[in-house]
């Protein structure tokens, strides 16, 4: 989830067993041909994308949305981790999105936004009932997310899914010239792959995955797991968060497809179809270089003497969702207040929670449960001057994110399941300086990465609230080398090292 390399450590990047060199140029530049646009794209020595070779990026959404609500007013760019993710390699291989507009309106043209060529696609209302707020979000979304609610299995809301997945893919079908790469993205167009090859079968597709892969136990619950499996085996390579994900998808093709095949290879339908483990990242660079311009260093001071001076900053930036455990933080949080580990003299918790499918019953609960529980702890613990609880129910643009995550002490990031979380690479890509401290859930995909991060369960109270109370004491040294090792492997395996791979492997067709 986002809303919105190389360490540089006493002057020297350490390295394995303690040696040192100095610093150059950062090791996530050496990725290749995303870096910029005249330079070598796509791994070729040529300067441009060349007229053969063109990708087109298929979402549920477009990268943008209408600024005002109703479907009006200029474009802005969305603040969703897929778009966030997805946006640079857009604009660097000037590739086509074809995505829905959100809005169950008018038919849109297409148009060009911010170097992005858009291609808009038409949703009714009907179909986003079923397709997008019905299957997509209250069947696919909790299963996949280990079913931490419970998944509703409506047989009305399958054909719909079917029929808009079918629509993306005639719509990409038309837009594709040959030798065109086509990627397809996330769990609602799991169908698109087998529909685009029987349209298309000249252009090589890939599927990623930015949510996790639920094991069998889970994935079997699905009365539409067969169709689900061959709709991706469409696809030439089908890319995961993590290789558990990689592995359950392949377990499962087994199971309840014809599929075949060892390793992460697998055969069907006289094809051969490759599985991998492609973790999402952030652009590192944007997020250190704004972190250190004067704007964002005067607007993290204005945020400082604001909050207090004295009082450490505990930052969280979540969608509000369910699966993001905030109302766990929130809990462990006012114990830490209340066993007298820390005063709201101390420190202050900041939470910056975007609103998402609220009209969705389970998004409306979580909602009035967090806005209790802020205003519990606000009024056992707040005094004149001092809130224990900053909650901020709306999007921030990326620059007053980045005067956050400066300004931040500790970043608390405990989704109960998340297929990467890309706000934990935020933060650690805008810690320049190496300070501060990341407490993170050890079931997010980036728990996988950033090993020096505090790991918690957030499920246990008590672990977070010992994790807080950790982070809030740790000594300087320890913090800064914590976040030199996790700040080198952020910035060396960057957006543009994770689109380098997964691309590279689509058009060699071999998954590391």
């Amino acid at each position: 989830m986002s809303l919105c390399g190389s360490v540089e450590f006493d002057g020297e990047r350490p390295v394995r067993g303690g040696m040192r060199r100095p610093l150059g140029r950062p090791m996530g530049d050496r990725t290749g041909f995303l870096r910029k646009p005249r330079e070598t794209t796509m791994g070729k020595t040529s300067g441009k994308t060349t007229p053969r070779e063109r990708i087109v990026v298929v979402a549920n959404r477009l990268p943008v949305h209408r600024a005002r609500q109703g479907g009006t007013g200029p474009w802005k760019e969305s603040p969703g981790g897929l778009a966030t993710a997805l946006i640079p390699i857009v604009r660097r291989t000037r590739a086509l999105w074809l995505g829905w507009t959100g809005s169950t309106g008018k038919v849109v043209r297409p148009f060009s936004h911010n170097g992005i060529q858009i291609s808009p696609l038409r949703i009714s209302a009907s179909e986003a009932d079923a397709y997008y707020d019905g299957f997509s979000n209250r069947t696919i979304w909790p299963l996949y997310h280990d079913a931490i609610r419970t998944p509703e299995f409506h047989r009305e809301w399958w054909p719909l899914y079917v029929e808009v997945n079918r629509r993306f893919a005639q719509k990409a079908a038309s837009l594709l010239r040959p030798h065109d790469l086509v990627w397809v993205n996330d769990y609602h167009l799991q169908l698109v792959p087998r529909f685009l090859r029987e349209l298309r079968p000249d252009v090589r597709t890939g599927f990623f995955l930015h949510v996790p892969f639920p094991p069998n136990e889970l994935f079997a619950y699905l009365p539409w797991r067969r169709e689900i499996l061959e709709g991706l085996l469409g696809a030439d390579l089908v890319g995961f968060q993590t290789t558990a994900g990689a592995q359950n998808f392949v377990r499962c093709a087994k199971e309840y497809t014809t599929a075949d095949g060892t390793g992460m290879t697998l055969h069907f339908g006289g094809r051969t179809i490759h599985a991998g483990s492609f973790p999402v990242s952030v652009d590192a660079g944007w997020f250190g270089e704004t972190a250190d311009s004067p704007l964002t260093v005067r607007r993290a001071n204005e945020i400082r003497q604001n909050l207090g001076r004295n009082r450490k900053l505990i930052l969280s930036v979540d969608r509000l969702d369910y699966t993001k455990g905030i109302d766990a933080r929130l809990r462990a949080f006012g114990d830490l207040l209340q066993r007298r580990k820390a005063s709201v003299n101390d420190c202050v918790l900041v939470q910056i929670a975007v609103p998402s499918r609220e009209l969705l019953g389970e998004y409306g609960e979580i909602r009035s449960r967090v806005e209790q529980l802020v205003g519990r702890i606000n009024g056992e613990h707040s005094v004149p001057g001092r809130v224990a609880v900053h909650f901020f129910r709306r999007s921030f643009p990326r620059e007053e994110l980045s005067a956050y995550y400066r300004t931040a002490d500790v970043m608390l990031v405990t989704p109960f399941r998340d297929g990467m979380n890309l706000v934990a690479k935020e933060y650690v890509a805008s810690r320049t300086n190496h300070t501060g401290v990341l407490i993170l859930s050890e079931f997010a995909g980036a728990a996988r990465e950033l090993r020096q991060a505090i790991l918690v369960n957030p499920y246990d109270i008590d672990g977070m609230t010992n994790a807080l109370h950790t982070a809030l004491h740790m000594e300087p040294r320890d913090a800064r080398m914590r976040m030199a090792f996790m700040r080198s492997t952020v910035r060396r395996h960057d957006v543009y090292h994770w689109a380098n791979e997964f691309l590279r492997e689509l058009r060699r067709g071999t998954a590391r």
